[in-house]
């Protein structure tokens, strides 16, 4: 098990690592869980949305507390613990780096990983850019993410019999969590799952990251809202005043 100390943001303990030490735990914790049947290592990932639905649903905040170990996966998360911890978070994992991070790992040490999400195509060009970007990358599998309840038990089935070693799931919030949450037990086979998103539409193409200088800035959320105003706009201007004052109340705290 990571014994990472974590710094407390909104309602969630946010795991205190960066990139190079998740991407060597993510590949360890897979090792170590290939073929001892056992329940997978469960990672996901916080952003401002994240931390103010876990504000408003109590539902949503029991799901997301159920994974053993949440990463950053918003720079604005990593700025307020700057201002709320004498040990802030050293900086922002994003999923859409992780991944490249724990490829370049699994080539050299033979973990294999498996896509469930997205469309059909959108999953096969992901798996086809990622595995031309690192040559020797293993997939154990592929499923697009279009499946309903009734088809749920062939999904885990299919999963359990491809075994890979990292299973990444890429359905959005919330629909990601309830779905590890709800099957996790019985996916046996599999080493360690991580929570994606969008993922496999920025490896397919499909979205474009922002410039590095807006990612250092923490203007990415910034740039997808410039992109799709439409789906954005409504969800920043929700969730996000949520999520600054869950964790000012976090700041607040330390002041007492």
């Amino acid at each position: 098990m990571v014994d990472w100390p974590t710094n407390r943001l909104g309602t969630l303990p946010i795991v205190r690592a960066g990139m190079d030490d998740s991407a060597d735990a993510f590949i360890r914790l897979a090792l170590e869980r290939r073929g001892t049947g056992g329940r997978p290592f469960y990672s996901t990932s916080a952003n401002g949305q994240v931390i103010a639905l876990c504000e408003q649903d109590a539902e949503f905040r029991s799901l997301a507390r159920q994974a053993d170990q949440i990463h950053a996966d918003g720079m604005s998360v990593v700025l307020f613990s700057r201002l709320s911890s004498t040990q802030p978070l050293p900086e922002r994992v994003a999923t859409t780096d992780l991944v490249h991070a724990v490829a370049a790992r699994a080539v050299k040490t033979g973990v294999s990983f498996y896509f469930l999400g997205a469309t059909e195509e959108v999953n096969a060009r992901a798996v086809e850019n990622l595995t031309s970007a690192y040559p020797g990358l293993r997939f154990a599998g592929r499923r697009n993410g279009y499946f309903d309840r009734a088809e749920e038990d062939a999904v885990i089935d299919a999963i359990n019999a491809a075994a890979p070693d990292i299973l990444w799931i890429g359905f959005g919030v919330p629909l990601e969590q309830q779905f590890v949450v709800r099957n996790i037990e019985r996916l046996h086979n599999v080493g360690l799952i991580k929570t994606a998103g969008g993922l496999f539409d920025f490896l397919a193409g499909s979205k474009s990251r922002a410039p590095q200088w807006m990612q250092t800035l923490g203007l990415e959320w910034l740039y997808r809202m410039i992109l799709e105003p439409r789906r954005l706009a409504v969800r920043y201007l929700t969730s996000n005043p949520v999520a600054i004052y869950a964790m000012l109340r976090t700041i607040a705290k330390r002041g007492h």
